[in-house]
């Protein structure tokens, strides 16, 4: 135990070290009016790089996002079905898709589902 100890400080302070350095010897600098630029390639912009973000399209993004993930939680569950209880399979699978009968309830209610206002 006390060598794993000893191990983990060392293995701590050699990473700190070699951070520590590694900082002090780039020749990076964090201030470059050219690296701050949006385009590094000499010119400057003739407009704002920024463009405008929507909102909307974001959020439905993360509803696909959430609905992606849950769309492959389920695949583990048909994969139990035969070596799991047929009435304990059947409940858990029940109590999932009612869960996201629920949220695509919720969803369709904010009208967070129709592209346009």
């Amino acid at each position: 135990m006390i060598l794993l100890m000893n191990l983990s400080i060392i293995i701590i302070i050699l990473a700190n070290f070699i951070m520590f350095m590694s900082s002090i010897l780039s020749k990076k600098m964090m201030w470059d009016r050219e690296k701050c630029s949006p385009f590094e390639c000499g010119f400057d912009p003739m407009c704002s790089a920024r463009i405008p973000f929507s909102l909307h399209f974001f959020l439905i993004t993360m509803i696909f996002l959430i609905f992606d993930v849950e769309i492959a939680l389920i695949f583990p569950i048909i994969k139990l079905f035969k070596s799991v209880n047929f009435i304990v399979w059947s409940k858990i699978s029940f109590f999932f898709i009612i869960m996201l009968l629920i949220g695509l309830y919720h969803e369709w209610n904010q009208k967070m589902l129709n592209w346009t206002n």
